[in-house]
């Protein structure tokens, strides 16, 4: 899905957004249209499109997904990179934002495309040791507090990061739970959601240009 400004007068940087373990749902439709809404070109694509695409609901979403390879999946927001960043509307100058499955991705999109300008990941598991080293994308990353799983992986990305000089700036957001920026779960924190999102769209500002 290709989201933009009304009325855009000249190119304009573009993100990627990827979404979670459940394909290209309502909620990620949305976080698209919201970039829009500031100013980006973004795209959001969806991994389920190989066996037919989103099915409506999540949970059917999340046991198609389970049927790809995630570095199969990769390899497909990498060609929506592409595609996004030689898009005529497109200034060259493209990030990338991801939730849970999809902050993976951002993760690893930093680790395979080196003109990439910022990433995201909210909530992603960490590249491997040997992926990390290959990074030099800014990296905002977005955690919640109550994540343990996935936080456990931060200290040794952060050593590998800061040992290469690679900008990075981590949020862990006290007593929340993975998924906090999803409106449409009970995991949803108002409050932590909304400023992680000021952050995300700060970020993009100040790096794609």
């Amino acid at each position: 899905m290709l989201s933009k400004p009304k009325n855009a007068s000249k190119k304009l940087p573009g993100v990627i957004v990827v979404h979670e373990n459940r394909g290209l749902n309502p909620y990620i439709e949305d976080v698209g249209r919201r970039l829009a809404v500031n100013g980006f070109i973004s795209l959001a694509p969806d991994a389920l499109t190989p066996l037919g695409g989103y099915p409506g609901n999540d949970d059917e979403g999340r046991e198609m997904q389970k049927k790809r390879e995630r570095y199969e999946m990769l390899e497909d927001f990498i060609a929506a990179y592409d595609h996004l960043k030689n898009h005529p509307d497109c200034d060259g100058n493209v990030g990338v934002v991801g939730f849970c499955f999809g902050g993976w991705i951002a993760n690893l999109m930093a680790v395979k495309i080196p003109s990439l300008k910022a990433a995201v990941p909210f909530y992603g598991g960490q590249p491997t040791a040997e992926e990390a080293e290959q990074i030099k994308t800014p990296l905002l990353l977005q955690y919640a507090g109550l994540d343990t799983r996935v936080n456990e992986g931060w200290p040794a990305f952060e050593a590998i990061l800061n040992k290469n000089k690679v900008e990075n700036t981590a949020h862990i957001y006290p007593n929340v739970n993975h998924g906090f920026h999803n409106n449409t779960t009970p995991r949803y924190d108002e409050k932590a959601a909304t400023l992680a999102w000021e952050r995300t769209i700060a970020f993009f500002k100040e790096k794609l240009k």
